[in-house]
């Protein structure tokens, strides 16, 4: 069953519980009797690596060894703890500091009971929202809930080839994956983002023989140029020299061969910038519920199928 219990970090700083859970020393009192996760901004990292975070005003610190779960034991590098000053964190209230009177905090906790519930509450094909926090050549790093990051693979960030993940995301973005796998053991939750993207049928209906359209040069090989036309759909060109990958192009559609999975281009001009971005069709992009199988390829393809089986 899909749960959206646990938010990625930053989803609750500007809604009104969290308002109103921060909005006074008796209400945070509440939320620390009652185990509540409450968002606030880190304001300081201080030499130690402890951080420092507003609490509308009144002051928490998240001592270093709760600041992110594998922090103690190095499996967390530092810069995750670096990084969130400035940003919201999700956390629970321990306890008050004797001598500072200072609101104690733990962003482990939350992170702990966040992934706990995950592992528990989802299921192979959920859909779950995420935020992209960093990416890397292999793939996109996302936040599932409370800080606890799952990494989506490049391959599996769509069915359209690309050369980085920076050619579909952005840090920061909000996005949606489906669950792919849960590891209990290792505490891990596997994602993948192209099944949300729709089918070569649902992208292809799209486009009709005849028209011209803009698309992104994604690859260059001998035999053609492979042009990207949506985020789940691309076309062959016939090689022509000077085109680079990520070039923006204007192309002729020349056939659509669905039993082939092929669409063949023409290439009509090169643009320093495309004008004109293409917009994934909202109709078919998954948002919510679970998938059981996701087939990419028509049903009257004979060149191969590509299945997804969760």
């Amino acid at each position: 069953m899909n749960s959206i219990k646990f938010l990625p970090e930053g989803s609750l700083i500007h809604t009104e519980q969290n308002a109103q859970l921060i909005s006074s020393y008796e209400k945070l009192m509440y939320a620390m009797e009652n185990e509540l996760i409450i968002e606030g901004i880190v304001t300081l990292c201080d030499s130690a690596h402890n951080l420092t975070v507003d609490l509308n005003g009144i002051t928490g610190i998240i001592p270093h060894a709760d600041t992110a779960i594998g922090i103690e034991d190095g499996s967390t590098r530092e810069i995750a703890v670096i990084s969130r000053v400035g940003k919201p964190v999700a956390c629970t209230i321990q306890g008050i500091d004797e001598e500072s009177g200072k609101l104690l905090l733990s962003r482990c906790k939350a992170q702990k009971e966040a992934l706990r519930h995950l592992l528990t509450a989802l299921s192979p094909g959920d859909i779950i929202p995420a935020t992209v926090t960093h990416l890397e050549p292999f793939g996109a790093f996302v936040d599932i809930g409370c800080g606890n990051i799952s990494l989506i693979g490049i391959e599996s960030l769509s069915v359209s080839r690309i050369s980085h993940p920076k050619d579909r995301f952005h840090t920061g973005d909000e996005i949606f994956a489906v669950v792919t796998a849960l590891d209990y053991e290792k505490q891990r939750i596997f994602l993948s983002h192209r099944e949300l993207l729709g089918t070569w049928e649902e992208n292809a209906e799209n486009f009709e023989i005849g028209q011209t359209v803009t698309g992104i040069v994604r690859g260059v090989e001998e035999y053609g140029i492979f042009i990207e036309l949506a985020p789940n759909l691309s076309g062959l060109a016939e090689y022509r020299e000077n085109i680079r990958v990520g070039d923006p192009v204007s192309v002729f559609i020349k056939s659509i061969i669905p039993e082939k999975m092929k669409i063949k281009l023409i290439i009509i001009d090169v643009f320093n910038r495309l004008h004109k971005r293409y917009i994934r069709p909202s109709d078919y992009v998954l948002t919510s519920g679970n998938i059981k199988q996701w087939r990419y390829s028509p049903k009257a393809c004979t060149r191969k199928e590509i299945i997804t089986t969760f």
